[in-house]
Formats: structure tokens, C-alpha cells, sequence
């Protein structure tokens, strides 16, 4: 049985034998959510789980947002996102926190274009965020890329998600649209948090 494929309880179990046998926290890959995307234009990316060692690409990719992007995913332009900021978003533990990226191809390596988070509020309450190249919008990299971190958080036991958001930003709200149920929508001061559940759970009951 493969990691993802455990319970959140046998998850943690696992991870506490390995601690206690190797003296380190071990925190287990999850490879079988890399997958690749092909695109409108017949392009492909690359989707995979982000790692703790990511720090630097995921700087770099928030420095090539726009500062209009950057300011509806943070409520702030953040032309450089601080150390802690980065810290916070690559503490993947492939239980309470994960996170999936979208790469490109580029001659020396890869690049990373698109990012969706999932951080636990409580055992069934998680807070997502997804955030997209501006030249790579609008080819269904969002939707993708949230579908699949949806999907990865409810094996890890986690049904029910909150976002927040600027009240304005249009681009979030159609994209919680389309991959799922909004069960409410609070909205204080220009910013919501909107509270849904995953589309095709809903549809499956």
C-alpha cells in the first residue's frame, strides 16, 4: 500500500515507526500525485507535490508574478516574499500540510507556474490557495491544479475547505465555482472566506 493510499491514522503511524527507528522525522514523498497536463496548444506541463527543499523556486516563482496577481493571492503587492513567508508555504508534511506544483519546461531545468496549498484547520477543515503564472492563466492549469489538491487533501481526511479572498477577485470565486459546492460566504472589510466542499463529493452522494 502506498502512502497515499493510507488512512490519515496509519499515515501518522507510519511516520512516528520511522521517526522512532531512524531518530528523524522522515516526511514520505507522495510520487503518486505527479502527473503530467497537457494543455490547450498541445503543450504539457508537469504536476507534483511540492517539498520541504523548494524554498528557492517557489521565491522565484512569486517573484514573476505581476504585482496584481501577487496582491489578490496576498492582499499585498510583496514584490519579495519574506524568508518565513516561504518557509510557512513549503513545511509540507503529507498530512496537515500539502501543497502541489505546476512546472514548465525550460532549457536548463524547470519552472514553476502554478501552486495550490492545503494547510489543516482542524480534522476535517482545510485552507487552500492557488495562485497561477499570469502568461499561463485561462488554459485550465487553476482547475486542474485545484482538483488534484482537493482530491489529495480528501484522502487525507479532509472534506470540508475554506479560501479567502479578496471580495473582488472574480478569477478565485469562478474557479471555487467549478470545482465545488460553496456552502457559504462571509465577507468583512473587502475580504471573504468562502467555505465549500469538493464538487464530486458532493455528486457522489
Amino acid at each position: 500500500m502506498s502512502s497515499d493510499e493510507c488512512a490519515p491514522e496509519q499515515r501518522r503511524n507510519i511516520r512516528a515507526h520511522l521517526q522512532i527507528q531512524y531518530g528523524v522525522e522522515i516526511i514520505p514523498y507522495p510520487g503518486q500525485l505527479e502527473d503530467r497536463l497537457l494543455l490547450p496548444n498541445r503543450g504539457a506541463i508537469r504536476l507534483r507535490p511540492l517539498r520541504q527543499s523548494d524554498v528557492g523556486v517557489i521565491g522565484e516563482f512569486y517573484r514573476r508574478l505581476s504585482p496584481q496577481t501577487r496582491y489578490l493571492r496576498f492582499a499585498s503587492p510583496m514584490p519579495d516574499p519574506p524568508e518565513a513567508l516561504l518557509r510557512l508555504i513549503t513545511s509540507v508534511d503529507d498530512d496537515r500540510r500539502l501543497a502541489l506544483i505546476a512546472e514548465s519546461d525550460i532549457a536548463d531545468g524547470a519552472e514553476v507556474v502554478a501552486l495550490g496549498e492545503c494547510a489543516a484547520l482542524d480534522d476535517h477543515t482545510a485552507e487552500v490557495g492557488f495562485v497561477v503564472q499570469d502568461e499561463w492563466q485561462r488554459q485550465g492549469i487553476g482547475t486542474a491544479l485545484a482538483m488534484r489538491t482537493l482530491g489529495a487533501a480528501e484522502v487525507r481526511g479532509f472534506d470540508r475547505f475554506i479560501a479567502e479572498m479578496l471580495a473582488y477577485n472574480v478569477g478565485v470565486r469562478r474557479l471555487l465555482d467549478r470545482v465545488g459546492v460553496v456552502v457559504s460566504t462571509k465577507t468583512w472589510r473587502g475580504m471573504s472566506e468562502v467555505t465549500f466542499l469538493r464538487r464530486v463529493s458532493v455528486r457522489s452522494r
